[in-house]
């Protein structure tokens, strides 16, 4: 499973959200997640990775999400 499908797959089990509706370019806003669901979309990532996330400005989109998780694998 690739690290989009696992960022994916954890989006879902926490918000309930389509995953179809779930892209790379996806942003917070368009998946209507607010700052605490971000927060704690965070520690569930960290969770399944096994790494710490410094949620920050710019992860705006998925992709972001997962290029952050990349670069500390």
């Amino acid at each position: 499973m690739s690290i989009f499908e696992r960022v994916v797959k954890v989006l879902v089990d926490a918000k309930d959200c389509d995953e179809a509706a779930v892209k790379m370019e996806s942003t917070w806003a368009e998946l209507e997640l607010d700052s605490l669901d971000t927060v704690e979309l965070v520690m569930n990532l960290e969770d399944e990775f096994g790494v710490q996330l410094e949620m920050n400005e710019s992860l705006k989109t998925v992709g972001d999400v997962v290029a952050a998780i990349e670069a500390l694998l």
